[in-house]
């Protein structure tokens, strides 16, 4: 199946029919999750992972994850979809004229937007858009996909491909440990050193039918840096340096050093939530504020966004 006609499977509002798709060289690399939703634009998140989950997405004829990596020649299964068009009206003005001061960097095909608080980088689970949209909606000649991802209560650097090719670039840069994002965070606790190497691995369970991350024996393997930069009373401002990507990873490794991301709702206690809240915190503390990475003429690029003021304020009232 070429890919044009796949473009036009994308586009209408119905499909009745399965389609086969061959991944393309520019596509190598690729999340499966993220292959499907950029083509299959106004599509929510939510019900591509429900496609996936329940085997009706194959990959070169067996059942695949949201996270499975796609290589060239990969035949996608791709069954039959209600597809919403959407429309830059279905973001608002306010946000599109945000995210469009928000970006950092832009250029060889890169963007890197400094992602507010508070915003998800993909609509789904009742929300209609994210960051991706926004910056697809800003760049409508552009060939937007997400290199990596945020929280959605995580501010700071979001790196973006703007074409096919790039997007396998930085792609196979995750995949060899060459792009560096660092975080800036405050940890309810006291680091006991100046740096801190967690290595600990992080596997998913459930609790009253949620589903969490911990460190865990039998999960996959994950790695962070703790750099201690201020000791205040009870609790240490420090970065955190990620060596692998794993869900919610800084959180988790911060909760297993005893020290929890303030602000945290998921993985802190709730007398501490409490006590925070009572401070005037409204957010997580949790800031990528840096990213390194190299372009595709082999120029190494280093990319920072500012601690935002809401953060840097709650470190000034600190004792």
């Amino acid at each position: 199946m070429s890919w044009g006609l796949f473009s036009e499977f994308a586009m209408n509002k119905v499909s009745s029919t399965v389609n086969y798709v061959e991944v393309t060289r520019d596509r190598n690399g690729q999340r499966l999750d993220n292959f499907l939703s950029a083509r299959l634009k106004g599509l929510p998140r939510s019900v591509i992972y429900r496609i996936i989950r329940t085997g009706q997405v194959r990959v070169n004829g067996g059942r695949a994850k949201p996270a499975t990596r796609l290589e060239t020649g990969d035949i996608v299964r791709v069954p039959p979809a209600s597809v919403r068009e959407r429309k830059s009206g279905d973001i608002p003005p306010a946000v599109m004229e945000l995210i469009g001061r928000s970006v950092c960097y832009e250029s060889h095909g890169i963007m890197v937007v400094n992602k507010p608080a508070g915003m998800a980088v993909h609509g789904g689970s009742g929300l209609s858009w994210g960051v991706v949209d926004v910056v697809r909606a800003l760049r409508p000649g552009s060939n937007v996909d997400l290199v990596h991802r945020l929280d959605r209560e995580t501010s700071g650097c979001l790196l973006l491909a703007l074409d096919g090719d790039v997007l396998r670039e930085l792609n196979a840069q995750i995949k060899n440990n060459q792009v560096e994002k660092r975080y800036l965070c405050l940890l309810d606790g006291k680091l006991e050193q100046e740096r801190i190497e967690v290595d600990e691995p992080i596997g998913k369970y459930e609790r009253s039918g949620e589903h969490f991350m911990r460190a865990d024996p039998g999960g996959k393997a994950a790695h962070t840096t703790f750099r201690l930069l201020q000791l205040y009373s009870g609790c240490s401002f420090a970065e955190a340096e990620l060596h692998t990507g794993r869900t919610h990873q800084i959180r988790v490794h911060a909760a297993h050093l005893g020290a929890p991301l303030v602000g945290d709702r998921r993985y802190s206690a709730a007398a501490r939530q409490k006590f925070w809240k009572s401070k005037g915190v409204k957010r997580m503390f949790l800031h990528a504020h840096q990213l390194r990475f190299y372009t595709a003429d082999g120029e190494q690029q280093v990319v920072s966004a500012p601690l935002p003021d809401e953060l840097s304020q709650l470190l000034e009232k600190l004792p």
